[in-house]
């Protein structure tokens, strides 16, 4: 009753009639002065706080210096007006992002008030040690707004405190949760953007406390706590390599490695442990919470300089992740894209993992354990057939899906970026004397023949083997040549066979021969083979009655065959002369002549194609680059060069970048199978996605477009260009390119022997010095020696003369009547006898 009656007094005027609200406002700041009581003060302070949400910018106005003061002076006095004052300045200061930009502007001009020198800002570092619970959790709350305003003032002020590391530290290991996890999202704020505090936390033992935090919630089957911990640890990390070192230093990275449950001491040799691989993912905390550690793991993999023995094991368990666990997708796909970009430090071919399979109609709760297969046969599975070959998604091309074979092949990008890995890959697609070529998963679905009605599973396939097989040709001029010499086996493209899975148990085994098959033509090349299917491709996209999805999907399937054979035939005469031989003049100009109003990439890809070919048809054969200028003249330079220009404006290109190449299918998403009643509301269907181009290609095109467009111009007698010199001299470059690095083999040779005889020289000459040094030391010891012989030699004569002047001495005395001892006369006579001896 009294603090009623206290507010009532203050919000009637002298005479009792009510007051307006700016009257009451400024009655209140005038109650706000030191010279009141403590209880006033307190009324003042809980009715300005009444009226903060109404009337804000009079309050601001009239009472917030008063305000202030009060916290300066008042609130560690007493903690209940302590808690009203804060969340009085809280009210003040608060931004609301959907409010008008005037409430906005005057949240910002209360925080720059408050924030005009750092008064205030100590007193709320102060307070965090205050034991009071409201005094803490409103400090924290207050200072959490003045950073979402004004970061930059707050942490400046903050490094200057004395007390406000340890305060803030404290309260993570504060017993009531709520005041800890308003600390853990203070921190949060406090540290973004600021390495030297993000330092400070480090070392004053935040990542310790975190974790701890961590493991007493569960780890991560915690809730949103463990989410805020992960995002403050992820925090202090990223962009700070003095943090990155000190935590690689620490205990800690096995502790995180444990959170998912990989262990951090795990052989190559060895398989990751079921209980990593499978795991429940029913609640999406949980997703979340591992896709934040799976993000730390990928900070820990990307080390600065050779790699350790920690960043190949975070690079492993990334693998782990990605290719054989029941992780969920979005998840697989992030720790494939965090691999570290060189992976000569992890031997994916070496590497053995166990893949997992879903059992059918299981739900996802019944798996299969495959036979252990190397990481680098599992990582093209996954590219070739999709997450667990397919068996969940089934026709569906998921985007999440899509996303986690577009990582996939960005780490066989990465892995195959050596010419040495790229040239023994394509070695084992070569049959060898005597014997057929092998049945590889990569050249199994390169070589399927496309039919109508198109399969979805199996151009999605094909499309990604072309994308996998183009990175293996690229920049390497000896893998070209031996993919020249790729004869697959007539039963590998049959469209009726079924997919290889390493896990399986082995490669097919090849079709028994017809008979009477003796008169039958000679086995195609691969070159030829992907001529041929897209000779097909361009003959069923034409067709008039096709449905517009399959039409689309004879255009993706075109789209690889023509990215991968641009690729292949770049700076490779021979394999240009190839493909002219086998009528593919003809086949490319068609759909040049075709209008481009509706598609401007199968006919771009079309002229770049030929321009291609006419730029590096080098060699003598049928088709000369005489024999293809009249048709470039025919169809138009300007209008070919339109054609590869239109490409570049195309949206399906445009979208192409480095980090994703997967764009959204436009349209609504494929049906599948109806679920039955009993498997209760059905789930939204997930958003589809589709693959036209990757990255690698449009950077490709991009560097080389304008050669092209400036080649096909150029008279057919000329010489070559700047990229037709670069054709003629590729092989040349490439026998450059290996005696150098013979040459530097022999130099690496050569100077380890020569360290090692350095060596051998080295220790000889320590020991001649030594020997040297003892010889001086003997020679010095001996001149020392015979100075104290003649130093000897010259006292025995002396004490001899001593001994013969005693004696006369003696003698006198005797003769001049005086005694002489005999004691003394015997002991002469002794001496003189040991000197005789």
């Amino acid at each position: 009753m009294d603090f009623l009656s206290q507010i009532n007094i203050a919000l009637r005027g002298p005479t009792g009639q009510p007051q307006s609200a700016t009257d009451t406002i400024s009655r209140l700041a005038d109650r706000l002065s030191p010279s009141t009581l403590l209880a006033d003060r307190r009324a003042a302070v809980l009715a300005l706080k009444g009226l903060a949400r109404d009337w804000k910018a009079d309050v601001g106005e009239r009472a917030l210096s008063g305000l202030l003061d009060v916290l300066q002076n008042d609130a560690e006095v007493d903690a209940d007006i302590g808690k009203a004052v804060l969340e009085t300045l809280i009210i003040l200061c608060e931004v609301d992002e959907n409010a008008p930009a005037a409430a906005r502007d005057l949240g910002y001009k209360h925080t720059d008030a408050v924030l005009a020198d750092d008064r205030v800002a100590q007193k709320l570092f102060a307070l965090m040690a205050d034991h009071s619970f409201y005094l803490r959790y409103s400090a924290l709350q207050f200072l959490s707004a003045l950073l979402q305003n004004r970061r930059q003032v707050v942490q400046a002020y903050f490094l200057k405190a004395p007390v406000g590391v340890t305060s803030l530290i404290a309260l993570l290991e504060d017993k009531r949760e709520i005041i800890r996890n308003e600390a853990i999202f203070t921190i949060q704020s406090l540290i973004s953007q600021s390495p030297e505090i993000q330092k400070i936390m480090a070392f004053e033992g935040a990542f310790e406390k975190l974790f701890n935090i961590i493991l007493n919630e569960q780890g991560v089957e915690g809730g949103v706590v463990v989410q805020d911990a992960l995002a403050c640890i992820d925090g202090l990390l990223r962009f700070n390599q003095s943090n990155q070192s000190y935590f690689r230093g620490s205990s800690l990275p096995p502790v995180l490695l444990s959170l998912i449950g990989f262990p951090a001491s795990l052989p190559f040799d060895t398989p990751a442990p079921q209980q990593f691989a499978l795991q429940l993912w029913d609640m999406q905390q949980k997703r979340t919470n591992v896709s934040f550690v799976v993000g730390i793991v990928g900070l820990l993999a990307r080390h600065a300089g050779p790699p350790d023995v920690l960043s190949i094991t975070c690079a492993r368990c990334l693998v782990e992740i990605g290719i054989s666990s029941n992780f969920p997708t979005g998840v697989k796909a992030q720790a494939l894209r965090l691999i570290p970009s060189n992976l000569s430090a992890l031997p994916l071919a070496e590497m053995v993992v166990t893949p997992y399979m879903p059992v059918p109609d299981t739900n996802g709760e019944e798996w299969d354990r495959l036979e252990p297969a190397s990481a680098l046969d599992a990582l093209v599975e996954l590219v070739l057939h999709g997450e667990y070959n397919a068996i969940i998604d089934g026709d569906r091309r998921t985007k999440d899906g899509m996303e986690l074979r577009a990582a996939a092949v960005a780490v066989f990008q990465n892995f195959v970026q050596k010419e040495e890995i790229s040239e023994a890959i394509v070695q084992a697609m070569v049959s060898q004397p005597g014997s057929q070529a092998p049945v590889t998963p990569l050249l199994y679905a390169l070589t399927t023949v496309p039919v109508s009605p198109l399969n979805i599973p199996s151009v999605t396939s094909t499309h990604f083997a072309a994308l996998l097989f183009s990175h293996l040709l690229r920049f390497s001029p000896r893998a070209k040549v031996l993919a020249r010499s790729i004869v697959p086996q007539s039963g590998a493209s049959s469209p009726n066979a079924a997919y290889f899975v390493p896990a399986d148990g082995g490669a097919p085994p090849p079709p028994p021969p017809p008979a009477g098959d003796e008169d039958a033509d000679a086995p195609q090349t691969l070159l030829q083979i992907l001529s041929e299917h897209l000779s097909l491709a361009f003959l069923a996209r034409g067709r008039a009655d096709l449905p517009d999805r399959e039409a689309r999907e004879w255009d993706r399937l075109c789209v690889g065959y023509l990215c991968l054979l641009i690729q292949w035939l770049w700076e490779d005469p021979p394999a240009v002369r190839e493909f002219l031989e086998a009528g593919a003049l003809g086949m490319l100009v068609e759909p040049i002549n075709q209008s481009a109003e509706e598609d401007a990439v199968i006919p771009g890809l079309c002229a770049f194609l030929l321009g291609v070919c006419y730029e590096f048809n080098r060699e003598p054969g049928e088709v000369t680059r005489a024999t293809i200028h009249p048709i470039l003249t025919r169809l138009g330079i300007d209008m070919l060069a339109g054609r590869i220009t239109h490409l570049r404006d195309d949206d399906r290109f445009k979208a192409i970048g480095p980090d994703s190449f997967v764009l959204p299918y436009p349209g609504a998403p494929v049906p599948h199978h109806q679920a039955p009643p009993s498997a209760g509301p059905p789930k939204p269907e997930p958003e589809e996605g589709e693959v036209w181009f990757d990255w690698a290609f449009v950077d490709f095109w991009k560097s080389n477009y304008y050669t092209i467009q400036k080649g096909i111009a150029v008279d057919p007698n000329s010489l070559s260009s700047a990229a037709g010199q670069g054709a003629e001299s590729a092989m040349l470059i490439a026998s450059l390119k290996d005696a150098i690095r013979n040459q530097a083999a022999e130099i690496e040779r050569l100077q380890s022997q020569l360290k090692s005889l350095s060596t051998s020289h080295d220790e000889v000459e320590a020991l001649r010095a030594q020997v040297q040094s003892l010889s001086e030391q003997l020679a010095g010891a001996e001149e020392k020696r015979r100075d104290v012989e003649k130093e000897q030699e010259d006292l025995l004569v002396l004490l001899d003369e001593l001994n013969s002047k005693r004696r006369r001495d003696k003698e006198r005395m005797r003769q001049a009547g005086m005694e002489a001892s005999e004691d003394e006369a015997e002991e002469d006579d002794e001496e003189d006898e040991e000197e005789e001896d």
